[in-house]
C-alpha cells in the first residue's frame, strides 16, 4: 500500500477519534443541567429551524455582515462535496475520482472555484470590520484576548485554506496542460485557471511538488480546524440547527413558573382547600430557588451558551448596555460556557461529585449585572441563533432574591405589595376603586 495513503488514513482516523471525543465532552457538559421537555410541536420546530438556521433569517437583519455570513454559510457547505472527493482520493490514492461524472462535474469545479473565492473575499471584509474598522459591537470588556484571537483565528484560516484550494487547482490545471501523468484533464478552472500562466515556465516536478504540499496543507488543515471547533466560538456551525429546533416557543419573554411555588400558590387561593393543612411535603432533596451555578440551569440553556456567536448583536440592543450599566447579554452566555467548562474539566478529572467551592454566581456574574437587566427580551429577540440570555439572567437572579432575599430596598417594597395587596401598588383591593368617587 502507498505510504501517502497509510499517512492519510492515519490522520483521518485520529482526527475523527479527536473530534469525536471533544463532542462527547460537550455533550456530558450540556447534560449537567437540568431537564427540560422541549419536544413538543414538533412540525413548528422544523419550520423554525428552516427558517432561522438554515435559512439565516436572523443575520440578515444587518444586510452587510448578513450577505458576507451567507457567503461564507453556503461556501462551507457545498464546498464540504469537495472534501469528500478528496478524503475519497487519499484512502484510494485515485486523483479527482468524481472525475467520471463528465460535464456535471465541470459545473462543480466552476462553482467551488466561485465560491471560494467568494468565501475568501468575506473572510478578509469580516477581518477588516474586527481589526481596521473596530465595530463597537465586536468590543466590549468580555471580548479579552481569546475571544478576538479566536475570531481571527478561524477568519485567516478559512483564508489559508481557500487560498490553498485555488493554488491546488492552478498548479493541478498547469499539469494537465502538460500532460502529466495521473493528471486526467477535467475542465477548465474558471478562477484558478487564471493564474496558470504564472506556472507555465515550471518544471513538472516543482507543479508537482506544489500541487501535492497545497493539497496537502488543504486537506490537514480541515482536519485541524474540525479539531478547533469544539475549543471555538465556532461551534455553533454544529449547535446552531439543534440550538434552534429546541428554541422556546411560548412567548419568548414569557417566564416559567416553578413548581413548588406555584403549587403553594394555588393552594393558597383555593376556596376549597383546608386553611389550616399544611402544604405536602416536597419528594426528595428541595429544589433551589433560581440558579447559583451552571448545574442549577437545564440542559437547553447550557446548550445556548455552546452555541454562542459572540456577535454581540444582543449586547448591542441591551438598553442596560446602551445606557453605561455593567450587564452584557453577550457576557453572561460567555460567562456561563467558561464556568461550564470550569465544572466539565473538574468532573473529568476528580469524579462527579468534584465541587470547587466557585459558582457563576459572583465569581462569573456579579448581581449588578443581573439587577441591571430590564427583562425587555431585546437580546433573545435579536440572537441569530435564538439563545436566550434572560432566561438564564432571571434564573440567577430568582437566586438571588429568593435564597438569599437580595433586592434593591425599591424590588422590597414591591414585593411586598403584590404579598399583601395583589398588586404592585401600596393600596388595600378594597380601596383600589376609590378613585372614582373622587370628584
Amino acid at each position: 500500500m502507498n505510504i501517502s495513503i497509510i499517512l492519510f488514513a492515519i490522520a483521518l482516523i485520529v482526527a475523527i477519534a479527536l473530534f469525536a471525543k471533544n463532542v462527547r465532552t460537550i455533550i456530558r457538559n450540556i447534560n449537567l443541567g437540568k431537564d427540560i421537555d422541549r419536544s413538543d410541536s414538533k412540525a413548528s420546530r422544523f419550520k423554525l429551524m428552516a427558517k432561522v438556521a438554515l435559512g439565516q433569517s436572523k443575520m440578515v437583519v444587518k444586510p452587510t455582515a448578513g450577505l458576507l455570513h451567507i457567503i461564507v454559510y453556503v461556501g462551507f457547505v457545498i464546498i464540504n462535496i469537495e472534501v469528500l472527493e478528496i478524503v475519497i482520493d487519499g484512502l484510494t490514492g485515485e486523483h479527482r475520482v468524481f472525475s467520471s461524472l463528465g460535464g456535471f462535474y465541470y459545473v462543480l469545479i466552476a462553482a467551488f472555484e466561485y465560491l471560494a473565492l467568494a468565501v475568501l473575499l468575506a473572510c478578509v471584509i469580516f477581518l477588516i470590520r474586527r481589526n481596521v474598522l473596530r465595530l463597537k459591537r465586536f468590543s466590549g470588556k468580555e471580548m479579552t484576548a481569546w475571544p478576538k484571537t479566536d475570531a481571527n483565528l478561524i477568519l485567516i484560516t478559512e483564508v489559508l485554506l481557500m487560498s490553498a484550494f485555488l493554488i491546488m487547482n492552478a498548479a493541478d490545471s498547469a499539469l494537465q496542460l502538460k500532460d502529466a501523468e495521473h493528471y486526467t484533464k477535467v475542465g477548465s478552472f474558471p478562477v484558478s485557471g487564471l493564474f496558470v500562466s504564472a506556472f507555465s515556465g515550471m518544471e513538472m516536478g516543482s507543479l508537482i511538488v506544489m500541487e501535492r504540499v497545497t493539497w496537502w496543507f488543504h486537506i490537514l488543515g480541515i482536519f485541524a480546524f474540525l479539531n478547533y471547533l469544539p475549543y471555538s466560538k465556532h461551534f455553533h456551525i454544529m449547535l446552531a440547527f439543534p440550538n434552534v429546533f429546541y428554541s422556546k416557543l411560548s412567548p419568548l419573554g414569557q417566564f416559567d413558573n416553578m413548581a413548588a411555588v406555584k403549587n403553594e400558590v394555588e393552594l393558597m387561593f383555593d376556596p376549597n382547600a383546608d386553611p389550616y393543612a399544611a402544604p405536602p411535603e416536597p419528594v426528595g432533596e428541595p429544589e433551589r430557588f433560581g440558579a447559583k451555578d451552571v448545574t442549577d440551569l437545564n440542559w437547553k440553556q447550557l446548550m445556548d451558551s455552546y452555541t454562542c456567536t459572540e456577535c454581540g448583536r444582543c449586547t448591542d440592543v441591551c438598553p442596560a448596555n446602551i445606557t453605561g450599566k455593567s450587564l452584557s447579554p453577550r457576557k453572561i452566555m460567555m460567562d456561563t460556557r467558561d464556568r461550564l467548562e470550569e465544572v466539565g474539566k473538574g468532573i473529568s478529572k476528580n469524579g462527579k461529585d468534584f465541587d470547587d467551592g466557585k459558582s457563576l454566581l459572583r465569581d462569573y456574574i456579579q448581581e449588578e449585572e443581573l439587577l441591571a437587566c430590564t427583562s425587555c427580551n431585546a437580546c433573545t429577540d435579536a440572537c441569530p441563533v435564538n439563545n436566550d440570555p434572560l432566561s438564564v439572567i432571571v434564573d440567577l437572579r430568582r437566586y438571588l432574591i429568593m435564597e438569599e432575599s437580595k433586592a434593591p430596598a425599591e424590588w422590597t417594597g414591591f414585593f411586598t405589595n403584590i404579598e399583601n395587596n395583589g398588586a404592585p401598588w401600596q393600596f388595600a383591593q378594597a380601596d383600589r376603586l376609590n378613585w372614582k368617587d373622587e370628584e
